[in-house]
């Protein structure tokens, strides 16, 4: 089993995919290609991606019975003990997060979240 997710990459990478996986949401392509296909798969999004991210899981033949790569993510896979793990960012907050909790909305808010968000001024 295969499981590619494509974050704000071209239009032409998706209809790629769709030649050999199957999208079941936007930018989210499942299926069960060959090794092979699967790598040739993962080569040609990590140089189309462009701007965005991309991720891959995959079955594997390890204790956790699956294994994933990333490419442009500001989250990223580290062994540990024999265990891949997601290494988050310093902080661990989202992008945005310290702008709100100050009182003050992350640029690109609508007028209508804003107020439901922080209410009137």
């Amino acid at each position: 089993m295969t499981v590619i997710v494509l974050t704000n990459c071209p239009a032409g990478l998706r209809g790629f995919l769709t030649r050999w996986l199957l999208e079941i949401s936007a930018g989210v392509f499942v299926g069960n290609p060959s090794a092979r296909v699967r790598d040739v798969l993962w080569t040609e999004v990590q140089q189309y991606a462009g701007q965005g991210r991309a991720l891959l899981a995959h079955t594997d033949n390890s204790e956790q019975g699956y294994t994933f790569h990333t490419h442009d993510h500001a989250w990223h896979p580290v062994d540990h003990e024999g265990i891949t793990l997601i290494r988050r960012p310093e902080g661990g907050a989202r992008v945005g997060e310290e702008t709100a909790s100050e009182g003050h909305p992350p640029p690109g808010w609508s007028r209508a979240a804003k107020r439901r968000r922080f209410g009137r001024r």
